[in-house]
């Protein structure tokens, strides 16, 4: 798979010859073209499923299942106002512009100006211009994020916790924030952390494994390799100011919060009854059955 960007009387160098553009430039997509030792090329234009697998990369990129599963999980359409923090490579950039339309709004936070500027370039590229609809900030969103009434929030990012007071301030009532995470450890504190504050329903995580299946003749499998974990996606809504979720009707597991977990559920970070459980107040119910 190649990607190049067509120019007149140009022409683009593989292992296999050759391949002049103009070749290619004026005709219909879906049309096979050959280069100078024979070899043919079939020529179409690409969706950004290709775009993201063969753009330059400063950081990792969010890969098109998971971009997609985060878009249907934001609910985003036209005219939507969404942040996301950090830009990484642009990949779901592209996503979410695509996602919101000439109408809508997206920000990106990024602390590193290296990334920023492949990220830059790679939304660029990708529309042909630099969309009017997105806002591209150096910054910390945990301190640097000014917008408010925001439909989504997407946080990619090493310590996604650090920011819930932020974004807390910037979503509307019923918004949706998605963390993007890659280790349990991170899903973990992420998720109690989120708990601890009272501003989110029940966070849910899950991830996203695709499997390719092998199609000849009677031989139809699923292929030997698949694209298996990548990160986790943990998903709340923002609750109205002042409101209180109703405890979670079930007791937390044997040993789930013991004495050597220091996160923001355990004995450092959680008041503890003197059975050794959570209290209530963080909507762990304590002395309910069911």
């Amino acid at each position: 798979m190649h990607t190049i960007t067509l120019q007149a009387g140009a022409s683009y160098h593989t292992h296999r010859g050759s391949l002049p553009h103009d070749d290619i430039l004026g005709r219909p997509e879906g049309v096979v073209v050959t280069s100078s030792n024979g070899t043919a090329f079939l020529a179409l234009r690409p969706i950004l499923d290709d775009f993201v697998l063969s753009m330059p990369r400063g950081a990792q990129v969010i890969y098109p299942k998971d971009a997609a599963r985060i878009v249907g999980l934001t609910g985003l359409g036209p005219g939507a106002r969404v942040a996301e923090a950090g830009v990484g490579s642009g990949a779901l950039t592209c996503s979410l512009l695509k996602a919101v339309g000439d109408d809508g709004e997206v920000h990106s936070y990024e602390r590193r100006t290296e990334f920023a500027a492949v990220a830059e370039a790679n939304v660029e590229r990708w529309f042909g211009f630099r969309p009017s609809c997105w806002s591209l900030h150096l910054g910390d969103m945990a301190h640097d994020l000014a917008e408010r009434d925001l439909d989504a929030v997407v946080l990619d990012m090493l310590a996604p916790w650090e920011c819930l007071d932020s974004v807390a301030a910037a979503l509307a009532p019923g918004g949706v924030l998605v963390g993007y995470v890659a280790t349990t450890t991170q899903l973990s504190r992420l998720v109690e952390s989120m708990r601890v504050t009272g501003d989110w329903t029940e966070p849910r995580a899950e991830e996203s494994l695709l499997r390719t299946w092998h199609l000849e003749g009677l031989s139809v499998r699923p292929d030997h390799r698949m694209n298996g974990h990548t990160a986790f996606l943990v998903t709340a809504r923002r609750l109205a100011p002042g409101t209180v979720l109703p405890p979670r009707r079930r007791r937390p597991a044997p040993g789930a919060y013991g004495e050597d977990y220091s996160g923001p559920g355990g004995p450092q970070g959680m008041a503890q009854d003197p059975a050794g459980t959570p209290d209530a107040t963080d909507a762990v119910s304590d002395g309910l059955d069911g």
